[in-house]
């Protein structure tokens, strides 16, 4: 006899043999977990790299480096001084991203498998 579960509840079959099990967290509901948020990383990262960019121009203008060699030169060198300051945010965002991608991707074969065995699952309910 089947166990029936409460009404609400998505109910997921086990994989089945040969198939690759989800590799996502389950939630505290049974479901997937939320995956991290992407956007506080993409603005941390974004207003970092904006901010050293700033800094070294302003450092270049003040040592006496103004006009448009100063900012080309800022720029230049505000970028792998970026790639070393911001690599724990640059990290954490590329983690957010691979999370979300792969819930994502964990709920689009979710639904293709309710919609493809959706009749098989009605008629195994009844």
């Amino acid at each position: 006899m089947a166990e029936r579960s409460e009404p609400g509840t998505p109910v997921t079959p086990p994989p089945a043999a040969g198939e690759p099990t989800p590799t996502t967290p389950a939630g505290p509901a049974g479901g997937p977990a939320t995956p991290p948020r992407v956007l506080p990383w993409l603005l941390v990262y974004s207003v970092g790299r904006l901010a050293i960019a700033v800094a070294l121009v302003l450092l270049l203008w003040i040592v006496g480096i103004g006009s448009y060699a100063g900012l080309l030169f800022g720029l230049l060198l505000s970028m792998p001084v970026a790639y070393v300051l911001m690599r724990p945010a640059r990290d954490r965002l590329t983690e957010a991203l691979a999370a979300r991608s792969l819930a994502r991707r964990a709920a689009k074969e979710d639904l293709r498998t309710r919609l493809s065995g959706g009749e098989d699952a009605d008629a195994d309910a009844r």
